[in-house]
């Protein structure tokens, strides 16, 4: 979320306005402190008693306190993503404060639940817990929550992928408005915590995010990328949206128009939309989108953006650009007044302007971390963790002798949108209260490193690491783990710290890797002749503050620093202890072997940085292999925050549970599920694909209908379906009906425990104008059924739910067409099918002889969706020379003049049925100003009738805003 600058933030925290103590109350007759007049009304009236330079004061991240009216410090942005997590102090934000809070499991766990009422639950919980913290320092624990991220999981690399829901519109927005609901609490006229919607919209890559384009046809924005954010506010479950870091078909988020429009559009209240950190600052630095910064925050409030994120607690670059943006015409106080009334929409509903601080007001610090929420956090995990194998080795029996094993096995990590967690019950512990002898070992290798020049090894004192001992003495002993994409930890034997960069030297300080700037990163990379590099691997920029010297080598004084491969230090890896064998020799003399394997949400892949594989390191891998060869009774245990390909386990454990970094509980959880006090019930929420190339070569393919990504669209088999996981119980579905506006179908028990099972109902289009959805969720319940029972499970399902867009007309359309009705245990294991015949439109002919947008195409290739404008508008750009569009089933009548609208110089081809097809005829455009200057080319076409698809080639730097055939 936040590139972090401290020295700049600490030399701007002296221009702050601090927050006023005892500052003087305003007259409580004033309209605006009145609860019994309207919103509108008693917002109307504060606005009128603030001045112009008040009102500015207001669009910052710190809004000041205004004494003379009574309004007190108010700050936007806690991070409450699962748990309470951080903020910043006032006086200070460089100062990251965290919060020792009920941390429940990651964001992509809570959805695995598949239980709404739950989440709802679990969101109460957050909001009752912030509302705690703010009676603590209302001036640090601000009541604006950053959270949910409703950002779709498309592609599992995503360095951020434990930060959201679902790679499924429908569920993501579900779970969205469950855990919003519970932040804000039930009264119908205030917050108890104001939700934001992050992050708007197309975001799912780290490399380069703030430069990088998300390139997302109008069709898979309408039906995917924004969908989840309308469900939320449509169901009025958040309070506004932030803004990403990425552009969206070549223009930055930050000033995407849809903020100010279409986002407002999906709610019935005012929205306060932020934008993310240093974003603003983007506009002119590394998008070089404004020459001003007056011009940029001029378009970023006429966008839709309320606040800025920006130059952390100091407010004067912001103050000083919007004040010259109204200065030179860029914008008005009307402008001005919009924003600032939206930002002081939310803290009238929160209740601070409230004589007695409306209903929320009395909760005090003691709600955090409750007996009743660490029991919340408990139920929680056990629901989010998900069987994906089950050969009869679970549940287990209490008692008997069990090896846990593994590099997680007695860890548990937390993330940087996590609190500090109050207490650890980790795997190991909750199966040590279960069983009647355990044995453990993390399964890590113990290694030396020592100089093939020199002779000496690596060793950590208590300052610098350096090459001093001559024997692999303790100092000179590391604990490796391999965390997947080849990166590893080196954990000092002597002191039980990690070995990290340090900004130079490396030093042994950190207890696990954590911060901004993870610094405890590397690859041990074998040079082929018996000797291995050290490859740092942690903190790299967005561009590399460590340009092609990011290998370890020792420096003059014989501390180990940085240098370029050329000059890397050769090393022999002696290996000391084969933590697998030993994990392997443990679980050959215990009745049951649990492996516990997994991430550490921050390693391998995080804020700024995507993943390239999505394997387990490669000794995790071997650790597996070992101990289910030492014991057929092997059960895994996976903690992870995305997808990974288990496949050797999926074809040789005979059970594997999975399971997000799910906070405190997570052992108590684990275990609840493994001995089966809980009857598993959680289901994946995305994908899990067998290879790493069932997935786009490349991440930034955000056209999931052309490139054929997710459930959706994808053909390729998975190693696990969305919606896949199991149960201690079987269920079996029957007499499936389907009546207008609604789906029915019964669901029985049909084993000997009780369970929940989580019922699922896709639908799929048969005929089409255009390519659909192999299936597509319309509507999930979770029913909790005993042994022998039955229910009834209805779900609501009319034909306006099963609308699509059509680029055609560019609008929503149900088509006629007969459509399947598949319900079932996930997307893979269908156990009912029905059909429907749904009523609606034939799509028509398509009639180029109206001006026609060139973003409106039915296929293409190589082109680029680029900005019309800097305000509004999307126009296609050729790349290189053969890229095309393509626009089918034509009604040609005759029409013998091409008219293009287009910028640049170059041509556009008009060619029939293909790319290579007859050529019609070839527009010259002459463009003399900038991209943004659009002419007028026209072309003779040859004659040419009947329905056909029109190919049009744009040459490479020409953008195509429209055109016509008449």
């Amino acid at each position: 979320m936040r590139l972090r600058r401290g020295l700049a933030a600490l030399a701007a925290a002296v221009l702050v306005l601090p927050p006023t103590v005892g500052a003087a109350q305003a007259d409580p007759a004033f309209p605006f402190r009145d609860p019994s007049l309207p919103l509108a009304t008693r917002l109307d009236d504060l606005l009128g008693r603030l001045t112009l330079d008040e009102k500015i004061s207001l669009l910052h991240q710190y809004q000041p306190a205004i004494p003379r009216l009574g309004l007190n410090v108010f700050k936007s942005g806690t991070e409450a993503l699962h748990g309470v997590a951080w903020s910043n102090d006032y006086y200070d934000n460089s100062a990251k404060i965290d919060a020792t809070a009920t941390v429940f499991p990651q964001a992509v766990g809570l959805a695995s639940t598949w239980d709404p009422a739950l989440i709802t639950r679990v969101g109460e919980a957050v909001g009752d817990e912030l509302r705690g913290f703010h009676a603590q320092d209302p001036t640090v624990w601000g009541l604006n929550a950053w959270a949910p991220v409703v950002n779709l999981l498309r592609d599992p690399r995503w360095g951020r992928n434990e930060e959201g829901y679902s790679e499924d519109p429908l569920l993501s927005g579900a779970i969205a408005t469950a855990y919003g609901d519970g932040l804000q609490g039930d009264d119908p006229e205030h917050l108890k915590v104001a939700p934001t919607l992050k992050h708007y919209a197309a975001y799912n890559n780290e490399t380069l995010r703030d430069r990088t384009s998300s390139h997302v046809p109008q069709r898979v924005l309408n039906e995917y990328d924004r969908k989840p954010f309308e469900i939320a506010l449509r169901n009025g479950a958040a309070t506004g949206v932030m803004a990403s870091y990425n552009l969206i078909n070549g223009r930055p988020a930050t000033v995407d128009p849809d903020l100010a429009t279409l986002v407002r559009d999906w709610s019935d209240q005012r929205l306060f939309n932020v934008s993310d950190a240093w974003a603003p600052t983007n506009l002119t630095g590394s998008q070089a989108y404004f020459a001003t910064q007056a011009e940029a925050n001029a378009a970023t409030l006429k966008a839709g953006l309320d606040s800025f994120t920006v130059n952390d607690t100091n407010a004067v670059p912001t103050v000083t650009a919007i004040k010259e943006a109204l200065a030179r015409g860029l914008l008005t106080e009307a402008d001005v007044d919009e924003s600032a009334g939206n930002a002081l929409s939310i803290r009238f509903r929160l209740g601070e302007f409230d004589p007695d601080g409306g209903p929320y007001a009395g909760i005090s610090p003691s709600v955090i971390d409750s007996p009743a929420h660490r029991a919340l956090a408990r139920e929680t995990a056990a629901e989010a963790a998900v069987l994906l194998k089950n050969n009869g080795i679970l549940p287990l029996r209490a008692g008997g002798s069990v090896a846990v094993v593994g590099p997680v096995a007695d860890k548990l990590y937390s993330d940087w949108y996590g609190g500090q967690l109050p207490y650890r019950v980790s795997v190991l512990d909750g199966i040590t209260e279960r069983a009647s002898t355990v044995s453990t070992g993390t399964g890590a290798d113990r290694i030396a490193l020592k100089d093939t020049v020199t002779g000496r090894y690596v060793t950590a004192g208590t300052g610098s690491v350096s090459l001093t001992e001559t024997s692999p003495t303790t100092a000179a002993q590391f604990d490796t783990v391999d965390w997947g994409d080849g990166v590893s930890t080196l954990r000092s034997v002597a002191n039980g710290r990690l070995v990290g960069y340090g900004w130079g030297p490396f030093v042994t300080q950190a207890t696990d890797p954590t911060g901004w700037f993870v610094q405890e990163q590397f690859k041990i990379e074998d040079q082929g002749d018996g000797t291995v590099v050290l490859h740092y691997a942690g903190y790299e920029t967005q561009e590399s503050w460590f340009p092609d010297t990011d290998y370890v080598t020792v420096g003059s004084d014989g501390n180990l620093t940085l240098g370029n491969l050329a000059a890397a230090t050769r090393f022999t890896r002696e290996v000391l202890v084969d933590g697998v064998a030993e994990a392997a020799a443990a679980a050959k003399k215990a009745q049951t072997a649990v492996v516990v394997v997994g991430t550490d949400p921050f390693v391998a892949g995080r804020e700024v940085h995507d993943r390239t594989g999505l394997g387990l390191g490669a000794r995790q891998e071997a650790l597996i292999k070992a101990v289910r060869a030492a014991n057929p009774r092997t059960v895994v245990v996976l903690q992870s925050s995305y997808p990974q390909t288990i496949n050797w386990a999926q074809q040789h454990v005979p059970g594997i549970l999975w399971t997000t970094h799910a906070g405190a509980e997570t052992g108590h959880a684990v275990a609840d599920v493994l001995y089966g006090d809980v009857n598993p019930s959680g289901r994946l929420t995305q994908t899990w694909p067998g290879s790493v190339a069932q997935l786009p070569a490349d991440l930034l393919q955000y056209d999931i209908v052309k490139s054929e990504q997710t459930y959706l669209y994808s053909d390729a088999k998975p190693l696990y379906a969305f919606g896949h996981g199991l149960s201690y119980s079987s269920f079996r579905y029957s007499d499936v009906t389907v009546k207008p506006g609604q789906v029915s179908v019964t669901v029985t028990n049909a084993g000997k425990r009780a369970g929940d099972e989580v019922v699922q109902l896709y639908t799929h289009q048969r005929t089409s104008r255009d390519a659909t959805a192999n299936k597509q969720l319309r509507g999930f319940e979770k029913v909790s059924l005993g042994a022998g029972q039955s229910k009834r499970v209805t779900f609501a399902l009319k034909p306006s739910d099963l609308a699509r867009w059509d680029q055609t007309r560019q609008r929503w359309v149900v088509e006629n067409s007969v459509h399947d009705i598949l319900l079932g245990s996930s997307s893979a294991d269908i156990r009912q099918r029905a059909t429907w015949a749904v009523p609606g439109e034939t799509i028509p002919a398509r009639d180029l002889g109206k001006e026609t947008r060139a973003e409106t195409f039915d296929d293409y290739s190589g082109v680029e969706l680029l900005d019309e404008s800097k305000a509004s508008g999307t126009v296609v750009g050729g790349i290189a020379a053969g890229d095309w569009l393509a626009f089918k089933d034509v009604a040609l009548r005759g029409g013998t003049t091409f008219t293009a609208r287009a910028s640049g110089s170059g041509t556009v081809q008009v060619r029939l049925g293909s790319p290579s097809g007859r050529l019609l005829g070839t527009a010259t455009v002459r463009g003399a100003g900038g991209v943004y200057d659009y002419t007028t080319a026209t072309a003779t076409l040859a004659r040419f009738s009947g329905r056909q698809t029109v190919y049009l080639l744009p040459s490479p730097g020409l953008r195509l805003a429209t055109f016509s055939i008449r």
